[in-house]
C-alpha cells in the first residue's frame, strides 16, 4: 500500500499543528502556508480529523485547531489510515500503512510525541 497524498498532508498537518498549536489554536490558512497544501483540500482533511477525534476546532476570533488528544496517545499510522480510507477501514490500513511506511512513520509519531512532550513540560 502506497501513503496516499491525503494520509501524507494529514501526517504533515498534524505535525505542523502540534509544533504551531502548543498555546494557542492554529488557523488551516497558516497550515496550508506553511506545509504547502491547498486550503480547500486541507479543509476537507481536517473535516475528517475532526469527525475522528484528532483534532478540536475552536470558533470565533482567534479561533482554528487544537490536537483532540496528547501526542503522545497518537499514532501517525492509524492516523493517516483514518484521513485516507475513511473511519470505517481503519485497523487493517492502519496495519499496512505501519508495515510498508515503518521508518517514516515512526519517524513522525515521535517527533509529534517530542513537540507534545515540550509543550506538556512548559504547562
Amino acid at each position: 500500500m502506497i501513503l496516499s497524498t491525503k494520509g501524507r498532508y494529514s501526517v504533515m498537518a498534524m505535525v505542523d499543528l502540534a509544533t504551531q498549536g502548543q498555546d494557542k489554536p492554529v488557523g488551516l490558512a497558516g497550515i496550508a502556508k506553511r506545509q504547502e497544501i491547498p486550503l480547500a483540500y486541507l479543509e476537507q482533511i481536517f473535516a475528517r480529523l475532526k469527525k475522528a477525534g484528532l483534532v478540536k476546532s475552536v470558533r470565533g476570533p482567534g479561533g482554528g485547531y487544537l490536537l483532540g488528544k496528547l501526542p503522545s496517545e497518537m499514532n501517525v499510522a492509524d492516523d493517516a489510515a483514518q484521513v485516507a480510507h475513511g473511519l470505517d477501514d481503519v485497523a487493517g490500513a492502519g496495519f499496512a500503512l505501519a508495515a510498508d511506511h515503518a521508518g517514516a512513520l515512526a519517524d513522525a509519531t515521535q517527533r509529534l510525541a517530542q513537540v507534545g512532550g515540550a509543550a506538556h513540560e512548559r504547562h
